[in-house]
């Protein structure tokens, strides 16, 4: 788990320091300073304030960087904003952090270089729509660099057909009417949504959609506050998940995330459903009826423009 950045009323900034702390406490800053502290011993810093001294200590990475509690303290605060290699790693090791959190903290520090943006819309690969439409039996999606669906399979779009606000996912997952019963386990699905996003918008910081959506979701969903707040930033892994179609009713489904390396940021989603389940069943009935909603709208086409709700 790695922060993002502080969050702000309007909206949640997502570059800059690194604040309240990489997702841990100020007592906690003792652990991290206890579990890394030189062969010698805890030092005092003499900046530190009384309270600070009494706590005291250096994160240490080797022999080559120390680290007092005060100035990750002011880390913290954003009152220090260049750190250096040594003490991101001093405190990625402390923390135990994950590859995607290594690397997100790592990039919003400015030692990884982020996405390169641009005005166009984002497009998908023709060749990759090709290879969706080869798996008919699979719901499968395209995400774009702020989560942005930019493309279906029929399966997939039958599968997310009840979502009408729009087509960006973490829009959807808070703000759509429809989502609280689709997701058999709506909390979960939020936090790993949440959790995609903050990694992908720190590999996208100079990208006005990513503001646009924070700026929207800060001012419609509380919940999305709260959670957002948790400053969790992993990428999508593999997972099982649960929908309840109001068409075909409960689909227990395994998804696989791939990275479109000839599009950076875009990520392929694909979804399956274990033999002889249940859930298989629904999903085959599902696939005879996307024919159906296909014949009325082109629902697996490019994405439609976001809808606004007041």
């Amino acid at each position: 788990m790695v922060t993002c950045a502080a969050w702000t009323p309007s909206p949640p900034s997502v570059s800059g320091s690194i604040p309240q702390p990489l997702g841990v406490t100020p007592d906690q800053a003792d652990s991290i300073a206890l579990a890394a502290e030189p062969a010698g011993g805890r030092q005092p810093d003499p900046r530190a304030g009384a309270d600070h001294q009494e706590r005291g200590g250096f994160i240490s990475h080797g022999s080559t960087a120390g680290v007092s509690v005060d100035y990750y303290i002011r880390l913290e605060q954003g009152r220090e904003k260049h750190p250096s290699t040594q003490v991101l790693a001093s405190i990625a090791d402390a923390l135990q952090l994950d590859h995607d959190a290594y690397q997100h903290l790592f990039r919003i520090a400015g030692f990884a270089p982020g996405l390169r943006t641009s005005a166009r819309p984002e497009r998908i690969d023709p060749d990759l729509r090709q290879l969706m439409d080869g798996w008919p039996n699979n719901p499968t999606l395209v995400l774009g660099r702020t989560y942005d669906v930019l493309a279906r399979n029929r399966l997939g779009a039958a599968l997310w057909r009840p979502f009408t606000y729009s087509d960006n996912l973490l829009l959807n997952v808070f703000l759509d009417d429809a989502a609280p019963t689709f997701y058999k386990n709506w909390r979960a699905a939020a936090v790993n949504t949440v959790a995609g996003f903050h990694a992908a918008a720190g590999a996208a910081l100079d990208d006005p959609r990513v503001h646009q959506i924070l700026e929207e979701l800060t001012g419609k969903s509380p919940e999305f506050v709260q959670i957002w707040e948790r400053n969790d930033a992993r990428g999508k892994n593999a997972d099982e998940k649960t929908f309840v179609h109001p068409d075909v009713g409960e689909l227990t489904l395994r998804m696989q995330t791939f990275d479109v390396r000839a599009a950076p940021g875009q990520q392929l989603v694909v979804y399956h459903a274990d033999a002889g389940t249940p859930s298989a069943e629904a999903l085959h009935l599902l696939g005879t009826l996307a024919a159906t909603y296909a014949s009325t709208a082109d629902e697996a086409g490019p994405p439609r423009p976001s809808v606004r709700r007041a």
